[in-house]
């Protein structure tokens, strides 16, 4: 009887929190659709959802939570679409391949993924771990730890040697020949099995290495590393399955063949020719630039020792050319959405992009707008990403005004995430 007692007193406390109406007085409220900075603005949210926003300070009711805001600028949480939350950037990292069980990828993500919450980011794309990635999400969504909520691709798909070949740089008994079970593919049949597999282990989005990459071990970070058939053959199936397809890319022809083939996204893009943003333009595929990595790469690169020998030059060599990419495809009008590759860099200083894309020519409210509205769309759920009626209640705020300062967007003050406040200073 005791227990039972306890359960139902458990349950409607749990009902008056999520049934709790907060009144939210706004300062000034960043408007993502139409980029403008509303003034004195109010936003009602009832359990998980926004139940109203409102011109003016509205008057609380009875039972009312009040949450001041007014000396900050409010807008929709923010979206990473591209992070690595099993891992982060250190001299050590590739020992870890070694040393790491999977509970240590696991233990680490969960101080990461706080991190980024904290900073103001209440959604993040995981474009590819061990599949510890998934159970970090169910974590997540079972309110166990605190986090963003996490789209996660599970393990990235990619060629025998290829960018995200697990077993890249081993000696010769640990390489093996890894399947499309690890990941690894060569052929429509495998790239669909390997879309399957995802599926199997419950992403929620394929990421595909279309080109070399940075920083496996492996000589070349820019040639083509799937034939055009192997990402139609993965795209149709992602397709077949719910997903979305991202193409990791910094070669031109990896970009052509990724394009043609009809992925949602590509990643990076350091060698984009105007060829090649004409072809996104044509198919609607967004750009996803990456430029934090890019700038931090570089700057690891030239410390004596912290890459491995084969991924020093690649690093000084693509890392900083993706902020001038980004700018000229910001230019020929290809949607942009906004990532960072968090864990290339150390997590929580996400909001460093904002900077970095304003520097590149786009406006502060447009580079709020492609982590917001646009990177939702990218994601294909239409519940975040907007300050609006009946969307969820993912709201972060400020202090300062990012259309005077862009790196007031480093100074986050409140967050809420599916109507629950997890920070508020």
């Amino acid at each position: 009887m005791r227990k039972m007692l306890s359960l139902i007193v458990g349950v409607l406390i749990l009902s008056a929190a999520t049934s709790q109406r907060n009144v939210i007085h706004c300062g000034q409220m960043v408007d993502v659709r139409n980029l403008q900075l509303l003034k004195e603005m109010t936003i009602i949210t009832e359990g998980n959802k926004i139940v109203d926003v409102l011109k003016g300070y509205a008057v609380a009711g009875a039972g009312d939570k009040v949450i001041d805001l007014k000396s900050k600028t409010v807008m929709p949480g923010l979206i990473d679409m591209h992070v690595h939350m099993e891992s982060e950037t250190n001299p050590g990292k590739y020992m870890e391949t070694f040393t790491f069980n999977p509970a240590d990828y696991a233990y680490q993500s969960v101080v990461f993924a706080e991190r980024t919450l904290m900073t103001g980011f209440t959604a993040v794309r995981d474009l590819g771990g061990s599949g510890v990635n998934i159970s970090l999400r169910n974590a997540i969504n079972k309110g166990l730890i605190k986090g963003p909520r996490v789209y996660t691709a599970g393990k990235s798909i990619a060629t025998t040697g290829g960018h995200a070949d697990p077993t890249n740089g081993y000696r010769r008994d640990l390489m093996g020949d890894p399947g499309p079970e690890a990941g690894v593919v060569n052929g429509p049949d495998e790239a669909a099995k390997a879309v399957r597999q995802r599926y199997k282990e419950g992403s929620d989005v394929i990421k595909i290495t279309a080109s070399g990459g940075v920083l496996s071990v492996a000589k070349s970070g820019e040639n083509p590393q799937f034939t055009e058939a192997e990402i139609k053959a993965i795209v149709a199936t992602a397709k077949d399955y719910g997903f979305k397809v991202a193409a990791h890319c910094h070669g031109t022809e990896a970009m052509k063949r990724a394009v043609n083939a009809g992925v949602n996204s590509i990643e990076h893009g350091t060698y984009m020719t105007e060829e090649v943003m004409e072809l996104m333009k044509k198919m609607g595929t967004y750009y996803v630039p990456t430029i934090t990595a890019g700038r931090s790469v570089a700057d690891s690169a030239k410390k004596p020792g912290y890459y491995h020998e084969l991924v020093t030059p690649k690093a000084l060599a693509i890392g900083p050319k993706i902020q001038g990419t980004f700018a000229n495809a910001y230019k020929a009008g290809v949607k942009i959405a906004f990532g960072t590759d968090a864990g290339v860099y150390a997590h929580g200083k996400n909001w460093l992009e904002f900077v970095y894309m304003n520097e590149g020519g786009m406006s502060a409210l447009e580079t709020i707008r492609s982590a917001t509205l646009y990177a939702a769309d990218l994601l294909g759920d239409d519940r975040i990403g907007v300050i609006e009626k009946d969307k969820l209640a993912d709201i972060v705020a400020i202090d300062g005004d990012p259309v005077k300062d862009i790196r007031s967007m480093g100074k986050v003050k409140f967050v809420m995430k599916n109507g629950v406040v997890y920070k508020q200073e």
